[in-house]
């Protein structure tokens, strides 16, 4: 008998891509007025680093996610803690709205880069730090190893990220029995082909090692994420690594996958922990209330 709670959990995942297709046009167009609106304080590209945080935070949402939803909780609390905050959308599949980060991550990292280009030239930095949930905290590190972001990229700050891709609880390993069905995923949704264990990408992504030299990494899990499966294939190895498991920081923290990057204020403590370490303060329970 097939174990349906395991089963169930992250099929919810893939069905959420079917029905990206199905949502009307104007959900994008009222998001895309919404994003770098002046009440939503940030992608303000008038934004001048302070010398207390002297580079900008380019934020990357993940798979299915867009610039505005993925960092409603996320974007104002650095703002409000004095960081220049930018968003992009990336990964657009012609015709579907709202739901991005679908498109072959290769390519979304080349849209990363012109987009940390962009904000470097406004805000007159040298390098920026990049914080991403999910897809968005490892696709960067192809932008860092391969297209030139190690010299502009102090930090990545990776929440719930794919870095060695996901069985989603062991659901990949269903696609042999299903011939063609692989083939169907590569071709109509990429990035969900590339963050699949095993994948010709990730083979490539993390050849040689995970890290590139002159970048401080870091890794926010937690214990039940039920979307990048198992967990602890979100670690990265290597120099200037820090690993950390939110349940380590607050045992009562029961986020998964979406709730850790959308609204985990102990997560979000731990991230400003990573971009500014000389001023790190203890993350626990008690971080959900700063």
């Amino acid at each position: 008998m097939l174990p349906w709670k395991r089963v169930l959990r992250p099929l919810a995942a893939l069905l959420l891509t079917a029905a990206a297709v199905t949502v009307p046009a104007t959900t994008a167009q009222a998001t895309a007025q919404t994003a770098g609106a002046p009440g939503s304080g940030w992608n303000d590209y008038s934004c001048k680093p302070s010398a207390a945080h002297p580079r900008p935070v380019v934020l990357v949402h993940g798979t299915l996610g867009n610039s505005v939803d993925n960092w409603l909780g996320l974007a104002p609390y650095l703002k409000v803690r004095g960081y220049c905050v930018f968003s992009l959308d990336y990964g657009q599949l012609q015709g579907v709205p709202f739901f991005h980060g679908l498109g072959p991550v290769e390519k979304s990292a080349g849209q990363l880069k012109d987009f940390v280009d962009k904000v470097l030239a406004a805000t007159g930095a040298a390098e920026t730090d990049i914080v991403g949930h999910s897809q968005g905290g490892m696709m960067p590190r192809w932008y860092l190893r391969f297209l030139g972001g190690a010299a502009k990229v102090n930090a990545l700050v990776g929440i719930a990220p794919s870095n060695h891709g996901t069985d989603l609880n062991g659901l990949t390993n269903l696609l042999p029995y299903f011939p063609g069905a692989g083939d169907l995923l590569a071709k109509n949704t990429p990035a969900l082909a590339d963050q699949a264990t095993g994948s010709d990408f990730l083979k490539r992504l993390n050849a040689g090692g995970d890290t590139v030299p002159g970048v401080r990494y870091t890794v926010i899990a937690t214990k039940y994420d039920q979307v990048v499966t198992p967990w602890r294939s979100q670690y990265l190895s290597g120099p200037d690594v820090r690993n950390v498991l939110l349940q380590d920081l607050c045992p009562v923290d029961l986020s998964e996958h979406v709730a850790v990057g959308l609204l985990d204020r102990v997560a979000f403590h731990e991230v400003a922990n990573a971009l500014d370490p000389a001023r790190a303060r203890p993350t626990t329970c008690a971080s959900a209330f700063d």
